[in-house]
């Protein structure tokens, strides 16, 4: 494709004013390819990796498209419908949305749990473009605060990881709601079975849209793997950050409770540590993005869930204390760094009871990742694997022959 510039993607000139305002200078491969069909009215399926600039790719032609074509006889009647799967990614495409709406007369309403209902309905009368959670938007629904019928664009941001916290019960219900006639853009750092079979279900004749290879890691970020026993790992990462005087770093566990118990730890060891979870409150959560955001909080340790939308441009450092269950939550974790082109490092601590989930994530990047050991930090020869049912001979022969065939396991859901 031949456009390299904003103004050559034919958006409206207030567009191009608050992205000049911005100082964004040239549309990133995500943007170029994606803003002409959107533009077109075609339905979309796209993928691209966390900081590659996604948000703006749908933003910006959907605002163009508000700012030039006829609007409803009806004030404050909702037209764009953009659903996020947590409540940080809400905040973060809603702050992309203000960012090159400003200037133009388009209002928004930002929806999600955990605070107060009132301030939401009150922006509802009057907004243009909702971006919501689900488990919200279908709130207001029942409440009666918001009208859909008039909606002719539906976003699905970070589709895969909606279905991974179980919330194809709630899509259904709200696509009850929505014209059937609307435009559907759907984006996902990851493509699986089940993102294709809700796509068959939402989109037609989507055009698909892929920047990098399908499920893979961004190139800029520095994947590194050491093995280590389960009962060094903290004493392994104090020593890392310690030891290279290592800033803002995410690190990645499991439970809500390892992360609790991490962050504790780590603040023994001198560390300035917070942690993020779901079962903190909102408040909570965003005052430790904020202090690990500003430098108060060295180190930031969250779940996967936690983690999604956190927009930290300069983050350098993603240390996965456990691997994920899911492979493909190990391509959104790493995705927190390495963005907009900057520099990044990755790194994982795998025991020997993670063996196979390391295997999994192999399969699913289609590259091998070879574990090293840190010296002082050397794994116990001596010991031997949990009773797993996935740690057997004949487990590890299947990890070998979907590795060649290029297939995978389903991922466990989450419930």
């Amino acid at each position: 494709m031949s456009a390299t510039t904003f103004s050559s993607l034919n958006l409206d000139p207030l567009l191009l004013t608050a992205i000049e305002q911005n100082n964004y200078t040239q549309p990133t491969a995500i943007q170029i390819k994606t803003i002409p069909p959107i533009l077109a009215g075609s339905d979309v399926m796209g993928s691209a990796q966390t900081g590659t600039g996604k948000t703006a790719a749908f933003v910006l032609p959907l605002l163009h498209k508000l700012l030039n074509t006829p609007k409803k006889d009806e004030p404050g009647i909702a037209r764009v419908v953009i659903l996020t799967p947590t409540r940080e990614l809400a905040q973060q495409v809603f702050a992309s949305f203000e960012k090159y709406a400003q200037g133009t007369n388009i209002n928004g309403a930002l929806a999600y749990g955990g605070v107060s209902i009132g301030p939401q309905i009150k922006a509802l009368k009057t907004a243009q473009v909702i971006v919501a959670t689900p488990g919200r938007l279908l709130d207001h629904i029942v409440k009666g605060s918001v009208v859909l019928s008039s909606v002719d664009s539906l976003v699905f941001d970070e589709a895969d990881r909606m279905l991974d916290m179980g919330f194809i019960d709630e899509i259904r219900r709200i696509l009850r709601h929505i014209p059937g006639d609307r435009q559907t853009l759907l984006f996902s750092a990851t493509f699986d079975d089940s993102v294709f079979e809700l796509s068959k279900k939402l989109l037609k004749n989507p055009e698909l849209i892929e920047v990098d290879k399908r499920n893979s890691a961004a190139v800029e970020v520095e994947q590194v793997i050491y093995a280590v026993d389960e009962d060094r790992k903290r004493e392994l990462v104090s020593h890392m950050i310690g030891m290279k005087n290592w800033r803002q770093v995410l690190i990645f566990t499991r439970t809500k409770q390892m992360a609790d118990q991490l962050a504790k730890e780590m603040c023994k060891d001198g560390l300035k540590t917070e942690s993020i979870h779901g079962d903190k409150s909102q408040g909570a959560r965003d005052r430790a993005l904020q202090n690990f955001k500003e430098g108060i909080t060295r180190v930031l340790v969250a779940t996967d869930v936690a983690a999604r939308g956190l927009d930290i441009s300069t983050l350098r450092y993603v240390i996965n204390f456990e691997l994920p269950y899911i492979a493909e939550d190990y391509v959104h974790r790493i995705g927190r760094t390495g963005r907009a082109g900057e520099q990044g490092l990755a790194m994982s601590l795998v025991s020997l009871d993670e063996q196979w989930l390391l295997e999994e994530i192999e399969v699913l990047l289609d590259t091998r990742l070879t574990p090293q050991w840190l010296e002082g930090y050397e794994p116990d020869p001596n010991k031997k694997p949990k009773d797993n049912r996935k740690n057997t001979n004949k487990s590890r022969k299947d990890r070998d022959k979907k590795r060649i065939t290029g297939k995978r396991e389903p991922s466990r859901r989450r419930k």
